[in-house]
């Protein structure tokens, strides 16, 4: 399964390591993505989704507020 963000398309991102010795090795910073199953407000139904979670407080946020979205016309993957 890859790492992307269902909603979002956040994926890792490629940087370096620095040492003291200012020695430069790859790396990879991986979102923190979590299977989740979410209620979909548009229709009443649930989804499986592979989501950040940042992206998840992001909809909690706009639970909160009252928003109406749809999970899958913003999902992207």
């Amino acid at each position: 399964m890859p790492r992307i963000c269902q909603i979002t398309g956040k994926r890792p991102l490629a940087g370096n390591n620095v040492s003291h010795s200012k020695r430069r090795t790859r790396r990879t910073q991986k979102p923190n993505l979590q299977l989740k199953n979410l209620i979909n407000p548009a229709t009443g139904r649930t989804e499986k989704v592979f989501i950040a979670t940042s992206t998840l407080k992001t909809l909690k946020k706009w639970d909160a507020a009252g928003k109406i979205y749809d999970l899958l016309k913003i999902k992207k993957a």
